[in-house]
């Protein structure tokens, strides 16, 4: 559901400049078949939107994103936006270095998440680069999140994430929230949260599960006197696109460099001790936007 709310925002900022265009839509985690190369071969614009894919060790069993030398000079030349670093990675090998320079276009600008993903790129020689943010806090202007709530409100949505597990800390979240929430709504992002939920046995616990879509999500934060609180960073995003206070519960380097970059509301889970204190308290939602690299990176696609 996370791929599903980086594609929208990322789909609606392209919006303009695509209107007219037939657009093809290619899973990023699914392998780069024959298939869908017929469609790549051709393409005007391959746009890879969002989400954390590259990754130092290209060369590695694992990688988010199925490229290969095989494949590089058909999946590209690709442009970013909002694109991230998996996670804080060591120095980029030498085939992943020329893989990239290989699949990144030369014409065209890139946009990426955050800073790190932009000083990894810099550093392996790849200069045309702007740290936009992802697509999805494109919107979260000034005037957007003056329209966010200061004070708590009495409803939360909670999120927990089944691939950084810590069931210790996990409960401990839910624990706050129930204590000091009239209503505590858990909603399931990923595929296997739903069974991570269960494992943790929380029978002494008060929660509601939600359904795993993003319209279920949508309508509970549409309800008025509701706020987000989890370690699921595009659930915490989609709750600022809809106007609610949220506090993200920082699990890896996506949401700490938002953080560091954008003054995105965070707390690291290392210091859940002082959840309690911060949803208590009254804050401003204060989003600071990279407005020029943004402006930039989408006017060279104007006509």
């Amino acid at each position: 559901m996370g791929d599903e709310i980086i594609f929208r925002g990322a789909y609606d900022e392209l919006r303009s400049h695509i209107t007219e265009s037939f657009v093809v839509n290619i899973s990023t985690h699914l392998p780069v078949s024959n298939m869908y190369l017929r469609y790549l071969k051709d393409a005007d614009f391959k746009f890879v939107c969002g989400s954390n894919l590259l990754d130092s060790k290209m060369d590695a069993r694992f990688r988010q994103w199925d490229i290969t030398w095989l494949n590089m000079k058909l999946v590209g030349p690709c442009i970013l936006m909002g694109v991230g670093w998996r996670q804080y990675q060591k120095e980029v090998s030498l085939y992943t270095k020329i893989l990239y320079k290989k699949i990144l276009s030369k014409n065209w600008t890139h946009s990426v998440r955050d800073s790190y993903t932009e000083k990894k790129l810099r550093g392996i020689g790849i200069h045309n680069v702007l740290n936009t943010g992802c697509p999805t806090m494109w919107l979260l202007t000034p005037e957007h999140c003056s329209a966010i709530p200061t004070k708590k409100a009495s409803k939360v949505v909670c999120t927990i994430t089944d691939y950084s597990p810590d069931a210790v800390k996990d409960r401990l979240l839910l624990k706050i929230l129930s204590k000091n929430y009239k209503e505590v709504y858990l909603w399931q992002q990923g595929y296997n949260d739903y069974s991570y939920i269960k494992s943790l046995g929380l029978d002494d616990i008060r929660f509601a599960i939600l359904p795993p879509s993003i319209d279920a999500l949508d309508e509970k934060l549409s309800e008025d006197d509701i706020e987000y609180v989890g370690t699921r960073l595009h659930g915490g995003i989609r709750a600022l696109q809809k106007k609610k206070r949220t506090t993200i519960i920082g699990i890896d380097n996506r949401a700490l460099e938002k953080q560091k970059d954008f003054n995105l509301n965070v707390i690291n889970r290392s210091d859940l001790e002082q959840l309690e204190w911060l949803i208590n308290s009254e804050f401003s939602t204060a989003i600071d936007l990279p407005i020029d690299a943004i402006q930039t990176w989408k006017e060279q696609f104007k006509c």
